[in-house]
């Protein structure tokens, strides 16, 4: 099973950079990872469905699917249409919360159409609207970092740098904490959601990854005078927020599959699970890096 998970994060690794390279390069910038956002939603919602069918809830599939990907195709409409369709007074995230509240439509218009007897239907758009924010509204707020220094520094690697940055510092807080967690750890940290994980694993591997990630992003946005105290504390506590938000995400995805009766979302990719036990963690600390990349904190020189 290591064996799988090495050589299959390799590959997603190498995929993610091939994918934002051709993202910056092109034409349109984000129309790539825009792209691979729908897919990846597409595929979450499936796993949710799955969960859903575990716990004995049967949703209609394709409010699940519809109420997912609104909030993340919304979310593109800037990209897709940068001049014609933008919204200037609410700026990109209007698009995210037109598509969140239209997602929740669909999913009680979808019950109105399937309604015979009591007893299921509020269940249903419950279990629907939970699709809708989990995964249309957080991998929308994916696709809402890669626009965040939009219009004027989207292109290139400056407009790439908040999501890459956000997904670097979760990743390796998620490797120093399993690192240090099976070298010292002793003390359980959720034993009934996640039994692997212990106090001493994250708190030491958030502590390492922290400083690590701290020193590169002061340095890439500040070059050398990034190193100044101040900047390197905001930097740091940028990497803090972003890791413990990550650590919280990746225990929310276990409540839902300890709850549904799984072990994975799903298993189509071997050693880690499904999509969303590949991106539980990115998809809590994607808004905390959005709120931080607003006040230019990952505004690269």
């Amino acid at each position: 099973m290591l064996r799988w998970r090495l050589i299959i994060g390799v590959l997603l690794i190498a995929a993610l950079a091939g994918l934002c390279w051709l993202d910056a390069q092109g034409v349109r910038p984000g129309i790539v990872l825009s792209a691979i956002a729908l897919v990846v939603a597409a595929l979450a919602a499936g796993e949710m469905q799955r969960m859903f069918r575990h716990r004995g809830v049967h949703a209609s599939p394709s409010a699940i699917y519809v109420a997912s990907l609104l909030p993340v195709a919304a979310s593109c409409v800037p990209i897709w249409f940068p001049k014609a369709l933008a919204l200037q007074t609410t700026g990109n995230t209007g698009w995210l919360a037109l598509g969140l509240a239209f997602g929740v439509m669909a999913a009680l218009v979808s019950e109105m159409r399937r309604y015979h007897e009591p007893g299921k239907s509020i269940l249903n758009v419950a279990h629907v609207a939970l699709a809708a924010f989990y995964v249309g509204a957080l991998v929308g707020m994916l696709v809402q970092l890669r626009q965040v220094n939009s219009p004027n520094s989207i292109a290139g690697w400056r407009g790439l740098f908040p999501l890459l940055a956000m997904i670097a510092t979760v990743k390796l807080s998620d490797i120093c904490q399993y690192v240090v967690g099976r070298s010292v750890g002793r003390n359980k940290l959720a034993p009934s959601l996640s039994p692997g994980k212990t106090w001493e694993g994250a708190l030491g591997g958030i502590l390492l990854a922290t400083v690590i990630a701290a020193a590169g992003i002061a340095y890439v946005t500040q070059g050398t005078a990034g190193f100044r105290m101040s900047h390197l504390l905001l930097a740091w506590c940028y990497a803090l927020s972003v890791a413990v938000a990550g650590i919280i995400g990746d225990l929310a995805e276990s409540l839902l599959k300890r709850d549904a009766g799984v072990k994975d979302s799903s298993d189509w990719l071997p050693g880690f699970g499904g999509v969303l036990d590949l991106l539980d963690s990115i998809l809590f600390a994607a808004p905390v890096g959005y709120l931080w990349a607003l006040v230019g904190v990952l505004t690269p020189v």
